[in-house]
């Protein structure tokens, strides 16, 4: 029951957030469009506030602008969320082979599954990530090499870019900042974004790691496109969201 009520939680959050990224804020308005009480609309914006989804506003709530969070921030928001998504996401990784992991709040839930695990190679651009699985006796860990991204942690640039295409991974698996079902992943830089279309293009398959927060375009600047066939994994619930994803060819795993 209690999975339930969180399910319905999540894709309430979901509608209202497309609702005031089409430009819908004031809270009678988004009470009308979702047929719950101003009471509730006050609650669940402030919740999204929270996560910098939005930013609230007198009367209501605006889109927010991009913003990077630093990444000892990220690791606090949408916490269970990221847990749920790592966990399914170390279902798909192989018994033997190379996967690439990228940096990021959520890759790291899912880097917490991949301890004991025998016959892998694992490559990374995330500094936390190395270090995190670095004393495990079992694993074959790959720093990709690069310029560390002040805000992610992630390593970006020429270096990267010569690492990973000394590889082919079985399975990439990205985290992002925003994701479209056609444009891809969104990044807050042009290099960052790049290493991603990089790891994808070395990949045979590409899963991305994304909370139901992350499904929407915003602000964010720099894309890097996905192969056909690409995996999400989310938490999202909104049937209309995630229509979008499955009409542009995404298998999707929800949580």
């Amino acid at each position: 029951m209690a999975t339930e009520l969180r399910r319905g939680t999540r894709q309430r959050h979901d509608r209202l957030l497309a609702l005031v990224r089409a430009g819908k804020s004031g809270v009678h308005e988004l009470s009308r469009e979702l047929g719950i009480s101003p009471s509730t609309v006050r609650r669940d914006l402030a919740r999204l506030n929270e996560t910098g989804a939005i930013t609230r506003t007198y009367g209501g709530a605006a889109a927010s602008a991009f913003q990077e969070r630093e990444l000892s921030e990220r690791l606090h928001v949408e916490s269970e969320a990221k847990a749920a998504i790592g966990l399914a996401a170390a279902s798909l990784v192989p018994d033997h082979g190379t996967i690439f992991v990228d940096a990021g709040s959520t890759c790291a839930q899912l880097a917490r599954h991949l301890s004991g695990r025998t016959g892998l190679t694992v490559l990374t651009r995330g500094l936390e990530i190395a270090v995190q699985l670095a004393s495990d006796p079992e694993l074959e860990v790959v720093t990709i090499g690069g310029q560390v991204a002040r805000k992610s942690h992630g390593l970006t640039g020429p270096l990267s870019d010569q690492g990973l295409n000394r590889y082919m991974a079985d399975v990439a698996f990205l985290g992002v900042d925003a994701l479209d079902p056609y444009d891809g992943v969104g990044e807050p830089t042009l290099a960052e974004a790049h290493v991603k279309e990089t790891a994808a293009r070395r990949a045979r398959r590409v899963v991305v790691l994304a909370d139901a927060t992350k499904l929407h375009r915003g602000a964010v600047p720099a894309w890097a496109s996905l192969p056909e066939g690409w995996t999400l994994i989310t938490n999202a619930a909104d049937p209309e969201t995630l229509k979008c994803y499955q009409g542009a060819g995404v298998d999707i795993i929800t949580v």
